[in-house]
């Protein structure tokens, strides 16, 4: 059985992942407007992985009988100076949702929920590899800033799809 503490936090993880999608989303939108189509599309693909993952907790509450809230969540930012600062914020946003996380982990350990300790092991995983991506972005887009068509290259070279993850939870809807 899950328990009521872990699944409030969990429904309150679902927001922070939405608010995550719209965020990711606003950058790539600012990339769009820069005409950096690499960089929009990355983005844009990081917004639709911030979904899945709200979704996939929607799912693991359902599948447990939990109640599913779906919270409101705040605007994202919208204005970016130059190149460096979406990903200086992803960046940021990635290490605070790895602390969220953790703190999910946390609550099902004490509370003894073994399955919901189980569910949140690949979130654990996936946030070691969101924050080595943004942060090595980070390097490769400050030290191109004056260079664009690099970053698009470097984009376009080493942030190709890796396919669905098998090992990823179910999604609701799909």
């Amino acid at each position: 059985m899950t328990a009521a503490r872990f699944a409030a936090q969990l429904n309150e993880q679902i927001g922070n992942e939405l608010a995550a999608h719209n965020q990711y989303l606003a950058c790539a939108v600012h990339y769009d407007a820069m005409t950096m189509p690499q960089m929009a599309a990355f983005f844009y693909g990081q917004a639709l992985e911030e979904r899945a993952h709200a979704m996939m907790m929607v799912q693991y509450l359902l599948d447990t009988d939990c109640e599913v809230k779906v919270p409101g969540v705040e605007a994202p930012v919208n204005a970016f100076d130059g190149v460096v600062a979406p990903v200086a914020l992803a960046l940021d946003q990635e290490k605070r949702v790895t602390e969220q996380i953790n703190a999910l982990l946390r609550t099902a350990r004490e509370e003894n929920d073994f399955a919901s300790e189980q569910f949140m092991a690949w979130f654990i995983k996936e946030q070691v590899e969101e924050v080595a991506t943004m942060s090595d972005l980070l390097t490769v887009v400050e030290r191109n800033v004056d260079d664009v068509e690099d970053i698009e290259d470097y984009i376009a070279r080493e942030q190709g799809s890796d396919g669905d993850d098998p090992m990823a939870p179910r999604q609701a809807g799909a």
